[in-house]
């Protein structure tokens, strides 16, 4: 039984009991809770759309599909980037824009000795494959539901948001689109223009200071180069569902270019890696977060506190 709103009657003093059909009820039912945020087991806000878990860090469902992963030869890209098609097999949840400091702090704490400096909107960087490993650890005991790295495939269908161009809004960056070539030293053609928008040089602008993808997505193109879950190596030669990467191997893919490098680094397809144990100033991530743990790519990693000098200059 339901209880219509408005069938309480004041002079006959009985409230009308309307039973509906169990369709209807249904319909009722899907319409309240995706027209309003409820809550996940954690502190998890939701809607069909979006995300937020209880320390601030917001997600976007992104729709399973396929698309072609890598880049034609005209775009000049690395000989690695061969063009396969790839799918996506179901629905997945990506963060709206990088770890940031603040969220960092929030799960691993404040060190005493040699503290990470910036502000809490900054995305967090220096942090090595392994400490992002540490920090989805740290964060899945929280009870929000289940984090990992993405893997390469859903960054790059993510960061594409549909688009087959170089880039998720075409073949061309600028200054005005995304934080690239903000080296002072070297690559500075947009150092002058960032300074005028109150953006500091040398270094990554606070996550979502440039506009979001089609699928609302931040800072996919440049800012900082953002950790996937998989080795790097080849591409497989055929058409593949929801690859984890390679098997074997040492390096962790990096993805989405970076401040300090030119635009080229930043296209969609273009891949980078590192040691996992590497800590750039030029690194952070974001994460996948999921309702139950078999979203997650089946081969497990534990976190190891050990850690390589990175190249001063950052790549």
């Amino acid at each position: 039984m339901f209880f219509w709103p408005g069938t309480f009657n004041p002079e006959k003093g009985v409230i009308m009991q309307i039973k509906i059909h169990r369709t209807l009820k249904y319909f009722i039912m899907v319409f309240f809770l995706t027209g309003a945020h409820f809550s996940f087991p954690g502190q998890c806000e939701a809607d069909q759309r979006a995300l937020k878990n209880s320390i601030g860090m917001e997600f976007l469902l992104i729709p399973g599909g396929t698309f072609t992963m890598g880049s034609p030869p005209a775009e000049g890209g690395d000989p690695g980037e061969i063009q396969h098609k790839v799918t996506i097999g179901r629905p997945f949840y990506i963060q709206k824009t990088e770890v940031t400091l603040g969220q960092w702090r929030a799960v691993m704490g404040r060190r005493f000795f040699f503290p990470r400096k910036g502000e809490d909107n900054m995305p967090v960087v220096r942090v090595s494959w392994y400490d992002c490993v540490d920090f989805i650890e740290r964060l899945n005991k929280k009870g929000n539901g289940y984090y990992r790295l993405p893997t390469e495939a859903e960054w790059e269908y993510a960061c594409r948001a549909g688009s087959s161009d170089a880039y998720a809004w075409g073949d061309v960056l600028d200054c005005t689109t995304a934080m690239f070539c903000n080296n002072s030293l070297k690559g500075k053609s947009c150092v002058q223009y960032f300074r005028s928008r109150g953006l500091y040089s040398d270094q990554p602008a606070p996550v979502g200071s440039f506009s979001p993808n089609a699928w609302g997505i931040y800072d996919m193109h440049g800012n900082v180069w953002e950790w996937c879950h998989d080795r790097y190596g080849d591409y497989p030669e055929n058409r593949v569902t929801d690859p984890c990467g390679p098997k074997d191997g040492t390096n962790r893919v990096r993805r989405g270019g970076s401040w300090f490098g030119p635009a080229e680094r930043c296209r969609s397809a273009n891949r980078n890696s590192g040691h996992p144990a590497s800590r750039f100033r030029t690194t952070g991530f974001r994460l996948i977060w999921c309702d139950k743990p078999d979203c997650i790519c089946l081969e497990e990693h534990q976190a190891r506190h050990r850690w390589i000098d990175e190249d001063p200059d950052g790549p």
